[in-house]
């Protein structure tokens, strides 16, 4: 760990101690018993702070620059993943990763958003938010997976689609849009995982799916609590209490069935253990798709249709 949120702040004396006793080359059987307490002392910590997170809390832990991102998911569960580029018209938009792969035998087709880990990478990935091209992109590989009979994971993970005005010169709102009407029509399974933050169109734009799943500490909602903020109070500094009012957890948007399953994350979160997260959404995909799978092509566009006529119907 070397960035810490404010709240976070109290575990860091514990990991500086932690780390500095496992830099011994050999601990004496007293250093092995401090260590021991030690670890106890930052689990006990860790668990008492996040048993009280806020919302606010939960979305900067979503945007934590230590989380791992796509593509270290895709390192991990596709080491023979193709990535494909181009939207056929305009340009490749690598804001967003897109290919074929297998996750143990299951052969799927990967869209996932991507940041950037510092200010060179962000630059080229645009800080996660797509274009035009980004969406037709998505939808092209989409397509492909639909022609081969592959099922779709969808990874969700930005700030919004980019707002510049060379994007709405080539029809951010229309490429958006198009994915929605789209995807809803498409005759294999597709599960959106939500991995960090996921604000506005830019995510909705790769979010029509059977199967909605969220990591434990992610957020999802029509605006960024900022930008909310802005609008309402005309002031960003009130984030916080727009975070509040949006309800934009996991937990919030299962209870109103946006969310269909939430995966926990290790202790600490899942920057502090990015091998434990990336085998347990790796489960949790392939046992989503088993489920899906019985459903025959007729069955399972109903089901999706049934699915979003339930939110349109809740009171």
């Amino acid at each position: 760990m070397s960035y810490y949120l404010d709240f976070e702040e109290p575990i860091r004396a514990h990991d500086e101690a932690i780390n500095l006793l496992k830099a011994e080359s050999s601990l004496t059987v007293q250093q092995t018993e401090s260590l021991k307490k030690l670890e106890d002392k930052r689990e006990k910590e860790i668990k008492s702070i996040y048993a009280k997170l806020t919302n606010w809390q939960k979305v900067q832990l979503a945007r934590h620059p230590q989380r791992p991102y796509t593509l270290d998911y895709l390192q991990n569960w596709c080491p023979d993943f193709i990535e494909l580029h181009g939207d056929r018209t305009f340009h490749d938009d690598p804001a967003i990763i897109a290919g074929i792969g297998k996750i143990d035998s299951l052969s799927v087709a990967i869209i996932g958003q991507q940041k950037g880990r510092n200010t060179k990478e962000n630059l080229f990935r645009n800080f996660g938010m797509m274009r035009p091209e980004g969406y037709r992109k998505a939808f092209r590989i989409m397509k492909l997976a639909e022609k081969f009979s592959i099922p779709i994971i969808c990874i969700i993970d930005t700030p919004g689609a980019y707002p510049g005005i060379g994007a709405e010169e080539r029809g951010q709102g229309q490429a958006i849009a198009k994915n929605i009407m789209d995807m809803a029509s498409l005759e294999v399974p597709i599960v959106a995982l939500v991995i960090g933050e996921g604000a506005s169109g830019g995510a909705l734009g790769i979010g029509i799916c059977d199967r909605f799943i969220m990591l434990e500490n992610t957020w999802f909602s029509v605006i960024s609590p900022e930008g909310c903020a802005s609008i309402l109070w005309h002031d960003s500094s009130q984030a916080e209490t727009a975070a509040n009012a949006l309800k934009l957890t996991p937990e919030s948007l299962k209870e109103t069935r946006i969310c269909d399953q939430i995966i926990p994350e290790p202790l600490g979160g899942a920057h502090r253990n990015w091998d434990a997260i990336f085998d347990t959404v790796k489960v949790e995909l392939l046992n989503t798709f088993k489920e899906l799978d019985s459903n025959t092509s007729d069955n399972h566009l109903k089901k999706r249709i049934k699915k979003y006529n339930s939110l349109i119907s809740m009171e």
